[in-house]
């Protein structure tokens, strides 16, 4: 009989095989991420505890970017160092080609004392804006950088299988810096010095103290909050407090300016869509009980999801200050500084990436959070590439997240067993990202 041998046959054969071929090359290497995370474990806690103990704040991690670079180096990595003042960078180059995937984690420390009672607890001390203050790690960054550590070694182990490059991004002074005279630094000074040019895709992690330990939360699109400071200088005319007809009253000025700045958010904003936040976090004004002050001043923070959003909530900042202290017979000065961009994770990435943090933490573990109204400078790095920013459970799973110390107090805690999930994570994003970019 003769045979009839159908190329359609052929080709859906060959692409079965390679499907087969690829699927259990890809089950290998998690079970490699898996295995390597675990046996690492150690390391990782033990590298945290010592930036811990020895905190440092922005553009001052020299310490801390030297304990970095030096593993980087015991790696084989091309490292290099003083990046956007103490940053580090690391370059993990695969065994074949592919797309180069950067990784971030975050350095500095905050002026915050410690009150929480555990053997690697921060004795440093500094003074910051005139205050006598202690250096502490209350917001989690030395497990950010211990975890990337941990990736970093995780991932030298399969670097003959890595089908693409690595940067290992250590980033300084996330929080922001002392001198305010500095308009550029962390992220944005990164950006401005080069580091996204020859990145296809950049992921990060958060720790949260109020999450399980074991749990990732994600959200696509907006996931945190644009950051603006503002600041109110409401100017009017000084007179004795017992003859108040005398003054324009800065004081009652503002007061009513602060109350007006309240109706943004509820008669301005379509919070149906999305949220919004302003918030006047100190005023200022007068020396004496019976003096009415010539000026007030007030400082706040805004909070934004978007431009438009952004914009309108600008313009009304304006339109109700200027025109209130008019009203008055004062004058109002109003400066907004861009701070912060939103975090936003890329819709298609986040999509593409979630069954890999599905995978690492489980079905019931992977909770999609609500728009996060903290502020992160991630967000420079994703206005250059697409980006994935999720966070990473710290909390010991017993506690009551409501009662948990939150993140910039004294009494901030994470329980490491949650660690590992971190290194999974970042680790299996990387080589599933690789993999699936073939």
């Amino acid at each position: 009989m003769r045979r009839i041998f159908r190329l359609d046959f052929i080709l859906a054969g060959i692409a079965f095989l390679c499907t087969a071929s690829s699927l259990i090359a890809q089950s290998k290497l998690e079970k490699k991420v898996n295995e390597s995370a675990q046996e690492i474990e150690g390391k990782v806690i033990e590298w945290r505890r010592d930036f811990h103990e020895h905190p440092e704040l922005g553009n001052e991690e020299v310490r801390t970017a030297g304990k970095i670079a030096a593993h980087l180096k015991s790696l084989g990595m091309e490292v290099t160092e003083g990046v956007a003042v103490t940053g580090v960078i690391g370059i993990l180059k695969g065994g074949k080609p592919g797309p180069t995937v950067a990784l971030r984690a975050d350095m500095d420390a905050l002026p915050v004392t410690e009150r929480v009672d555990v053997p690697f607890k921060s004795q440093v001390k500094t003074t910051y804006n005139g205050q006598e203050s202690g250096v502490m790690h209350a917001c989690g960054h030395d497990s950010h950088m211990a975890i990337l550590m941990g990736v970093a070694e995780v991932l030298k182990g399969m670097q003959k299988d890595l089908k693409g490059t690595v940067k290992f991004i250590f980033q300084p002074s996330e929080e922001g810096l002392e001198d305010k005279s500095i308009d550029t630094w962390g992220a944005k000074q990164m950006v401005e010095e080069g580091v996204m040019e020859d990145v296809d895709v950049i992921f990060g992690l958060h720790i949260n103290s109020q999450t399980p330990a074991g749990v990732i939360k994600y959200k696509p699109g907006p996931a945190m909050a644009a950051v603006d400071e503002l600041e109110i200088t409401v100017k009017g005319q000084q007179a004795h407090g017992a003859y108040p007809w005398s003054s324009i009253d800065p004081i009652v000025t503002s007061s009513q300016i602060v109350m007006g700045l309240q109706t943004i958010v509820s008669r301005n904003v379509k919070i149906i869509e999305i949220p919004a936040i302003v918030t006047i976090g100190a005023i200022h004004g007068g020396v004496r009980h019976n003096i009415i002050p010539e000026q007030v001043d007030m400082i706040g923070t805004i909070r934004t999801y978007s431009q438009p959003q952004q914009e309108l909530i600008h313009r009304r900042i304006r339109e109700i200050g200027e025109n209130i202290a008019k009203s008055a017979g004062a004058e109002a000065d109003i400066s907004i500084n861009k701070m912060y961009p939103v975090t936003y994770n890329d819709e298609a990435l986040t999509a593409k990436m979630q069954p890999t943090l599905e995978k690492v933490a489980g079905k019931d573990n992977l909770w999609v959070h609500d728009p996060v109204t903290g502020a992160e400078d991630f967000s420079f790095f994703q206005l250059e590439k697409p980006g994935l920013f999720f966070f990473l459970g710290g909390m010991p799973p017993a506690e009551d997240p409501e009662k948990a110390a939150s993140h910039h107090t004294p009494d901030f805690y994470l329980d490491e067993s949650g660690f590992v999930l971190g290194v999974r994570a970042l680790s299996q994003l990387t080589v599933d990202y690789m993999e699936m970019s073939k």
